[in-house]
């Protein structure tokens, strides 16, 4: 039944929507197959999504929605006391409002936009290459999915049956990893260029200053994390939390959100969420289907000795996956993969918490390379060049990320320890 993959990426090849192509793809194998099976389409998709965990999705898209008006200035201002006065300070600004944009929005597409509008006119002022701004802007926004809370932790969790406060504890070290290497990134361009950062380092007061403007929203993902972490609450009541938090804060604090606002909050989210409750529903049905036709075993059995081995285990996953993510979304990716690499993963022995960030990575890599980089485009439609010419500053930053994926892939103990440390506290080890 290995054909089922080849009819599912055909779909996907002609243009049908994800969510329809994996539901179309399961009824075809049971029309073919056996007819009877037609009856535990509704259940099979009903059963997918009647998981109280989900509830988390519509809560963090909507505190995300509301954290995401007005608070991008002052996450940019604070960022820019902290490394504006290195070697092109101002794109490096731009590295780190957007790793802290990521942990209050965990949307890649929602911190390209918000970034991207305020500091590529900006950029382009000072003289920046707009194709080098505007790549620069794609490729640090890609850190929504990885750094908590990510919408993809969660659902990986739900999939995985895996610890959601786990891998958003192991999505940490990563983020700030690929933080780290864009900005040496910048810091060489700027040096190559001779972009100059401000004149004069910030002081302690200004730093100061700029913390006090941007500690509330950057208290968000604390709060949500720490909660968890502590067990005052799940990860689904962290998401109520937000939302309460984002609107006390946005509308009461700083006085950006307006009740006129709350409509096209309530609707985006709504969209979002339906189209993402839509996929995993269908996503359930396709993954029941694999289960049924030993799919998973199948595969172990035509890969032999590789899937004994981690390590080309996880060469494999990152290829595939790094394929994938060209002409599929992150969310599509996440659900359409991992009923397929989770029972391999396992019977490697690989930890399913360090396979979710393997995953989170390789898919948000996905985000910004042709043909279906998203985050290229929004970028692109901002700065108004084609995505074509941003290519040839792409590629850099794209090989930073790929060896830093590497040293995630085979270094668990990266994105593991944080998690480790944490359990270890709580078992009084």
């Amino acid at each position: 039944m290995i054909y089922l993959i080849a009819v599912l990426f055909l779909f996907f090849f002609i243009g049908v929507p994800i969510a329809y192509a994996l539901g179309f793809t399961s009824i075809l194998s049971f029309l073919f197959t056996d007819p009877d099976l037609l009856i535990n389409v509704p259940r099979r998709i009903f059963r997918g999504i009647d998981n109280f965990s989900l509830l988390a999705i519509p809560f963090f898209i909507m505190a995300g929605e509301i954290m995401s008006r007005g608070i991008s200035a002052r996450l940019i201002r604070f960022a820019q006391t902290l490394v504006g006065h290195f070697p092109a300070g101002l794109a490096m600004v731009v590295v780190l409002a957007s790793m802290f944009f990521s942990a209050v929005t965990g949307s890649a597409i929602a911190t390209a936009a918000a970034i991207g509008g305020m500091m590529i006119p900006v950029l382009k002022k000072e003289g920046y290459d707009l194709r080098f701004s505007s790549s620069l802007v794609a490729t640090s926004s890609i850190l929504g999915p990885i750094i908590p809370p990510s919408i993809f932790m969660v659902l990986y969790g739900v999939m995985a049956n895996a610890s959601i406060a786990d891998l958003f504890m192991a999505g940490i070290a990563p983020g700030v990893l690929i933080t780290i290497g864009l900005l040496g990134y910048c810091y060489y361009v700027g040096k190559k260029y001779n972009y100059k950062g401000r004149e004069k380092r910030a002081t302690l007061k200004e730093i100061a200053a700029g913390f006090k403007d941007a500690v509330l929203a950057l208290l968000m993902p604390t709060i949500m994390v720490g909660g968890i972490l502590s067990g005052m609450f799940t990860a689904t009541e962290s998401g109520v939390i937000a939302i309460i938090y984002a609107i006390l804060i946005s509308g009461f604090v700083y006085r950006e959100l307006k009740w006129k606002d709350m409509r096209d909050i309530l609707l985006t989210t709504s969209k979002i969420s339906a189209a993402i409750i839509l996929l995993i529903g269908t996503a359930s049905l396709f993954t029941w289907l694999l289960s049924y036709h030993r799919v998973p075993e199948q595969m172990i059995e035509l890969l032999g000795p590789i899937a004994d081995n981690p390590f080309m285990l996880l060469l494999l996953i990152n290829i595939i996956l790094l394929i994938a993510g060209t002409f599929i979304d992150a969310i599509s990716a996440l659900m359409i993969f991992t009923p397929l690499f989770l029972p391999l993963g396992l019977a490697a022995g690989i930890d399913p918490v360090h396979l979710g960030v393997v995953m989170a990575v390789n898919v948000s890599i996905g985000q910004i390379t042709p043909p279906v980089g998203v985050c290229l485009f929004v970028t692109s439609s901002i700065a108004k060049v084609k995505v074509a010419d941003m290519l040839t500053f792409i590629w850099p930053k794209f090989i930073i990320l790929l060896v830093i994926q590497l040293l995630i892939t085979f270094v668990p103990e990266i994105s593991l320890f944080i998690p480790d440390f944490f359990n270890g506290l709580a078992s009084g080890k």
